[in-house]
């Protein structure tokens, strides 16, 4: 009776790590007992059938994936694995329990090309299902992950698809398998004993670790209590309305040990946080698609950093900014003005309630901007702005306004699609993207700001920076808008120095080029923020190490990677929401926190 307890409390615990409102946080010991679970899994899991490498998936961005369930007790765990990964639509043979074949569920997957089979090994025996394996594997990706009886891979005998195969059809097993499909777990062992003429014992193959693994601490050497001290500061901030609500992720060498989410959308608590939140990211889109886009340039030398703006920009010649460096941009020394507040100098015949040809840019709900008014009033102004404090540091926004449209002149495409292209597809960034309204639920964007001075509504999906909002919701230094583990995806492959998932999107030079210091006269890298050398300051906390580099955003936001302990800490907010308050800096909740995750991995040292 006391085992019995004991594997339910080990499944519930494990469901709770992967639900949306909260990592799991038990103690140290239940953890220990967690993983030693999930060990004995991962160590008896056997991959078939891949002699085309199918496993781990790859190239996902021409991957159009659907999840199949068969019958599996433990799909929501399942699934709910698959979602970190990739988009992926889930479909359940239940639904289709009137018909005598699976031939409608089959038809209802026109549009995949990618199909995930759960089937426990009761099941193996029904027509039905083995028919649907077959008929779907003859024109699509098929991938079908078995939990029970090894017996029931006799069955299977005639499937040629990848087969994940597991003896356990648990929680715990239902959370390990889609990871080792996607190359958060390695596959390593083979059949111990022959189930058919086809699977003999020592059949199955092995994979690599390529993403992120989503885990317990312990599984990274850190202890789970001396992460609880996280709850409290987190705590402290909502109660004293520094934000509504806020979402914390830290991953430590290549593994996701915490995500948990606190608070709730609004001060009415009506929609709680979830780790699928989308947030408005500030200044995070400086380093999370301008820089990124930029190191891609220079990699592929279509862009020189020691070559003068007026170079890429026509519109630049004959202006302040002509012979600028690109290098002095990207280190916020060009002398540019620190901020323009455009839109203290909109006029009534600028915007409209309404759109028509004539006010075609959308700035928030029922505030349309006239035509072209970034292109007439906007860049004019930035590009004949004073140079006054060229060679110092001074932090401008005006710089990322640059360097997109650099990047645009250089790649011929928008910024908001190449980054989507060239980075948060492939990657498997499901929310990373601009103007999240077209392509989510409103529920499901955290809302930002009730605008009671300009816009005169709820920014909920709008970009909240008026500048970004009046260039069309797409800019170089904000309007970047995420999900905290989209944010944990991009920053791991800068991490890995270029590397996530089969594909090398930077060398390493050009990561530690950019991420490094680079400037005699501030502590910032290119385009990135880093640790500041003035111990006074304790930035960005003060157990930061010398290499952290990240940066935040005026929203409440933070992402901070520090290589010397292969640490990742995303902190989420809309500190911003109702209205502007300073209480999450001078509480110093972000430092706070990134403080105790420092001291809990060194303690594990």
């Amino acid at each position: 009776m006391r085992r019995n307890s004991l594997a339910g409390i080990i499944s519930i615990s494990f469901f709770a790590l992967f639900t949306f409102t909260a990592c799991a946080q038990q103690d140290h010991q239940q953890n220990e007992q967690i993983l030693m679970v999930s060990k004995t899994i991962m160590n008896s899991t056997i991959l078939l059938n891949n002699q085309e490498n199918t496993i781990p998936l790859l190239n996902l961005d021409k991957r159009n994936i659907a999840s199949v369930n068969l019958g599996f007790t433990n799909q929501s765990v399942y699934d709910s694995l698959l979602y970190k990964y990739a988009k992926v639509t889930s479909f359940s043979s239940a639904d289709y329990s009137s018909s005598s074949t699976l031939n409608d569920l089959e038809d209802d997957l026109k549009y995949f090309n990618t199909v995930i089979i759960t089937l426990p090994s009761t099941a193996v025996n029904d027509s039905r299902n083995i028919n649907f394996i077959l008929n779907t594997a003859k024109s699509k990706q098929v991938i079908l992950s078995l939990f029970g009886e090894g017996r029931a891979l006799n069955v299977l005998d005639g499937i040629k698809s990848p087969i994940i195969w597991t003896a356990e059809n648990t929680p715990i097993s239902a959370a390990i398998v889609p990871q080792m499909i996607f190359g958060g777990i390695a596959i390593t062992q083979k059949l111990n004993q022959s189930f058919s003429p086809k699977y003999t014992m020592g059949t199955g193959y092995t994979t690599n670790t390529i993403r992120l693994k989503y885990t317990l601490p312990e599984d990274a050497n850190v202890n789970a209590n001396n992460l609880r001290e996280i709850d409290k500061i987190a705590n402290e901030a909502i109660n004293a309305k520094a934000a509504p609500g806020m979402v914390v992720l830290v991953a430590k060498d290549g593994k996701v040990i915490f995500n948990k989410a606190y608070g709730n959308h609004s001060y009415d608590n009506i929609r709680p946080d979830r780790l699928s939140d989308i947030f408005d990211l500030a200044s995070l889109t400086k380093t999370t698609a301008t820089t990124p886009t930029i190191m891609r340039l220079v990699e592929q030398k279509k862009l020189n950093l020691d070559t003068s703006i007026a170079t890429y920009i026509p519109r630049a010649r004959n202006t302040p900014m002509a012979n600028i460096k690109v290098r002095e941009v990207m280190l916020h020394q060009a002398g540019f003005t620190p901020y323009i507040p455009f839109h203290n100098n909109i006029q009534p015949g600028d915007y409209s309630r309404d759109s028509s040809a004539a006010y075609p840019t959308k700035v928030a709900d029922n505030y349309f901007i006239r035509k072209n008014y970034f292109k007439d009033v906007m860049w004019p102004k930035m590009l004949n702005s004073p140079i006054k404090t060229r060679g110092t540091y001074v932090y401008s926004d005006i710089s990322m306004y640059v360097m997109k449209e650099i990047a645009e002149h250089i790649t011929e495409t928008p910024l908001d699609q190449y980054v989507q292209e060239k980075f948060y597809k492939p990657l498997g960034m499901q929310t990373a993207g601009f103007l999240p309204r077209n392509r989510f639920p409103r529920e499901q964007i955290v809302p930002t700001e009730q605008d009671n001075y300009f816009r005169k509504t709820l920014l909920q999906g709008y970009v909240h920076d008026q500048g970004a909002a009046l260039a069309g919701g797409v800019s170089g230094h904000a309007g970047l808008f995420a999900s905290a583990n989209d944010v944990a995806i991009i920053y791991q492959m800068l991490l890995n120095k270029g590397s996530y998932g089969g594909q090398q999107y930077f060398t390493p030079q050009t990561v530690n080029m950019f991420t490094t210091k680079q400037s005699n006269v501030s502590r910032r890298g290119l385009g990135f923020d880093r640790w500041d050398p003035d111990l006074t300051k304790k930035y960005p906390s003060e157990t930061a190490s010398p290499q952290t580099f990240g940066h935040t955003g005026y929203t409440g936001t933070c992402v901070w990677v520090d290589p010397s302990r292969g640490l990742i800490y995303i902190f989420l907010s809309n500190r911003v929401y109702p209205a502007v308050t300073d209480k999450l800096i001078t509480m110093k909740i972000r430092g706070r926190i990134q403080d105790v995750i420092n001291e809990a991995i060194d303690k594990a040292l």
